[in-house]
């Protein structure tokens, strides 16, 4: 005999109602939270600028459409396009991490919580133009700034203690889930209108890491937090118009996300939402390379001088490195695309041996054509330091450690170099912001003219104008 199945609809899931709470309730007090949220913005959106140089990435800007035109469109920075606040979301959100350049999350699940910026960003944009258009009063920075800390704390806080990674999902199910809660609260949904949209953000198919990993390694890798962010936007903005939501969408036995991609196990929660991630986000400042091999490319750098002139005679690089890195940069084999080589720790290690240096050119197909890398590449074996694991996953310390050292065929051999905290982590924020500010010049000055350029800093270096800037009017000073 069968059991019937009740068809009465419970009531909605606690993880969704915690995040509509945050959104809605929740105020931001910590000063480190807004000044690093300003830093973030600067350097999320220098990444972009930066991308806009490589015809890969510009080829997928502009309306899904050519020629569309949308009266108060938001605006994407550094290009002359004017969209929909969908397509904005996914021009900023594909350019902002092209290069794999912004800024990085590491935890049970690792991902890159400015990749939000394209969305909130766009939205706010819109809304400022069209409330401008009809008489209102348009958002101003801090409203973005405000999104932002709260897009980090979501995507942040649930990647804590929940591995996507080890079910095979790829991060950006976060970057959706956070873009859909805060863009609807934006947008003026009320508390339940929240709850339907963050629902609608964990029942949608997510994305399969396929495109990270050998042998499918590729280019969607660098559009797929455009794809979530979007997407995020479109579900906040139908839950504006009434859809519905699904209030078990975690928890439903059988046909829930726990159930069907969570191997049955519910989320678990270290701390709750505040303004933790934004104060500890880790910034890539030094070298666009996956973040678990952030500082195995600095150890590669400093022992440059001592084996620059000795490659051929190299045996065997050691690269000492933590449980994550193995599981995620550890490759062997051929490298057939960029988006391949930015997430092997030997060719991104090799390259920093042999060129003191690793910038996104060192990627192309030009560069990695050279057959001493793939020669370098063969010595190296990667071993794991339990220790480094440990401090990796410790709360109180987050670290990404590396060392290498390498071995002569004559017997003789380098130093062991280790790093265990990368020049973007909150540990060295201070060392490292003077170097993010230089970053955010140089990515100004491949897009715009000195006299933009000026304006820009002039506005970005003051916390308080800045903040009180509205939306649409910082927007314009990126418009070429």
């Amino acid at each position: 005999m069968s059991t019937a199945i009740s068809n009465i609809r419970p009531d909605p899931d606690k993880v969704l109602v915690d995040i509509a709470d945050y959104v809605t309730k929740y105020e931001i007090e910590s000063a480190e939270a807004y000044d690093t949220a300003r830093l973030c913005l600067m350097d999320t959106l220098g990444c972009g600028f930066e991308a806009l140089s490589y015809p890969a990435c510009t080829k997928l800007m502009g309306p899904i459409v050519p020629g569309t035109v949308v009266p108060n469109g938001a605006k994407v920075p550094g290009t002359s396009y004017q969209l929909d606040p969908v397509m904005a979301a996914f021009n900023i959100g594909a350019m902002i991490r092209w290069l794999d350049f912004n800024d990085t999350w590491l935890a049970a699940e690792w991902g890159h919580p400015s990749d939000n910026l394209g969305g909130i960003l766009a939205t706010a944009d819109w809304l400022s133009r069209s409330r401008v258009a009809a008489g209102k009063q348009p958002l101003v920075m801090r409203d973005v700034l405000t999104g932002m800390i709260k897009a980090h704390e979501i995507q942040g806080v649930i990647a804590l203690e929940n591995s996507f990674n080890r079910v095979g999902l790829d991060h950006v199910v976060l970057v959706k889930v956070a873009t859909t809660a805060v863009v609807a609260n934006m947008i003026g949904c009320s508390f339940d209108e929240i709850v339907n949209a963050v629902s609608n953000a964990w029942i949608d198919g997510q994305s399969l890491r396929t495109y990270r990993h050998a042998p499918n390694a590729g280019s969607r890798k660098s559009w797929a937090a455009g794809d979530a962010t979007s997407r995020g936007v479109r579900l906040a903005l139908i839950a504006l118009k009434g859809e519905m939501g699904y209030p078990s969408a975690l928890t439903a036995k059988t046909w829930g996300f726990y159930d069907v991609l969570f191997k049955g196990e519910p989320f678990k929660f270290e701390r709750p939402y505040g303004s933790y991630v934004m104060e500890h986000v880790l910034f890539k400042i030094s070298f666009p390379a996956e973040f678990h091999a952030q500082t195995a490319v600095e150890c590669a750098v400093a022992l440059h001088t001592q084996v620059r002139d000795r490659i051929e005679d190299i045996r065997k690089v050691v690269i000492t490195t933590h449980e994550s890195a193995i599981r995620i940069i550890d490759k062997k084999g051929p490298l057939n695309n960029p988006a391949d080589r930015d997430h092997c720790i030997q060719y991104m290690t090799a390259i920093g041996l042999m060129k003191g240096n690793l910038t996104a050119p060192d990627y192309e197909d030009d560069v990695a054509d050279d057959p001493r890398i793939d020669a370098l590449r063969a010595k190296m074996e990667c071993v794991e330091d339990p220790a480094w694991t440990r401090d990796y996953l410790d709360p109180q310390k987050r670290s990404i450690a590396n060392a290498i050292q390498v071995f002569f065929k004559d017997g003789t051999s380098t130093s062991k170099v280790g790093v265990e905290y990368p020049i973007g982590h909150r540990r060295r924020r201070k060392d490292g912001i003077p170097l993010l500010e230089a970053k955010f010049r140089t990515n100004l000055g491949r897009r715009f003219a000195a006299k933009q350029q000026n304006a820009i800093l002039n506005v970005c270096s003051d916390a308080r104008i800045l903040e009180a800037m509205p939306v649409h009017e910082f927007v314009d000073l990126f418009a070429l």
